[in-house]
């Protein structure tokens, strides 16, 4: 089961931010000055995009819309996806998929600054306004005796790319919360088109919550040149060589299992910490700084380089339980 969330009554400390852990306490944002040369107007770009119908494979009605104002992207949607999706409840995730009652705003003029990124839960919407919740509640402590059944504890386990903990995401990397909320941990496969699929076209999958465009999988060889070939994006993660200190042991949660397990080498593949780069896309051709949902961790973006806009649900980070790996 993963609910994604973390929160405790104003005035009361979280639970699940125990003052030790790993390491120590937890992650807070590094962004530091805006960066004038990443700022960008999205205001030309999808922003009269709807989407509604039913979707057969849950027997529910599908709406999504997106409008913009003078300075805000806005999204109104009910949470259910406009593509197949995977049997739920299923024998990894007893939650069946509900509509719900979606509404997020993020800015039309996106900035970067400099620093490592401000860290998010919620990293933003689809197109079809579905959320992009990488991180999970699962976790465990030292001895893992529940093998992740737990919530709060300081090991905290991956959704993809680990065999350990049955998360029941279907083939869209995508499962169902408690109250019945769809989202995706990874590249939603059932929004792309199969050129995009196939890697013969740049795929704009949906908005961060800082207002810079999400891409999937695929970018340009050579940056900056519309003309050069798509290849699938390389994130610049990589697995420990050693499992940090009183890390669960490795013949009982192979690495890879949890988020601590991986540590960020910049130039090791072609993004940054967050998951992105500077760009130019069918939308964008002059270039845009952007994120990418890749097939190798951190799958969808942990970190923001705009300024996140507020989300409903967004409780602490996917890293609040422990202190922040080293990035």
């Amino acid at each position: 089961m993963d609910d994604g969330t973390c929160h405790a009554p104003p005035g009361l400390q979280l639970a699940c931010l125990p003052r030790g852990g790993p390491a120590g306490g937890p992650p807070r944002p590094e962004q530091g000055v805006a960066i004038p040369a990443t700022a960008v107007d999205t205001r030309t770009t999808l922003c009269a995009l709807q989407s509604k119908g039913t979707n057969a494979s849950v027997r529910l009605r599908f709406e999504a819309r997106w409008s913009c104002s003078a300075d805000a992207r806005t999204l109104v949607a009910n949470g259910v996806p406009n593509h197949r999706v995977g049997a739920f409840p299923n024998a990894g995730n007893p939650n069946p998929l509900a509509a719900q009652s979606v509404r997020f705003s993020t800015t039309l003029t996106p900035v970067a600054r400099a620093g490592s990124g401000a860290f998010v839960k919620v990293a933003g919407y689809a197109l079809n306004g579905i959320k992009f919740d990488p991180g999970t509640a699962q976790s465990c402590d030292t001895p893992c005796v529940d093998r992740g059944a737990g919530h709060g504890n300081p090991w905290r386990i991956e959704a993809l790319g680990q065999t350990f903990f049955a998360f029941g995401v279907d083939a869209n990397h995508a499962h169902v919360q408690p109250g019945g909320a769809y989202h995706y941990h990874g590249v939603p496969e059932g929004m792309l088109s199969p050129a995009a699929r196939a890697g013969r076209a740049m795929a704009l999958i949906g908005w961060a919550v800082d207002g810079y465009p999400i891409y999937a999988r695929f970018g340009h060889a050579d940056a900056m040149a519309l003309a050069s070939s798509l290849r699938a994006m390389r994130p610049s993660y990589r697995l420990k060589a050693r499992p940090d200190a009183g890390r669960p042991r490795v013949d009982f949660a192979p690495m890879g299992t949890f988020t601590q397990d991986y540590e960020f080498v910049a130039g090791l593949g072609d993004l940054d910490q967050c998951n992105g780069r500077r760009d130019v896309t069918p939308e964008f051709p002059r270039g845009i700084y952007h994120y990418y949902a890749t097939d190798g961790f951190p799958f969808i973006q942990r970190c923001v380089k705009g300024t996140p806009a507020r989300v409903a649900d967004d409780g602490p980070p996917p890293f609040g339980t422990f202190a922040r790996p080293r990035w």
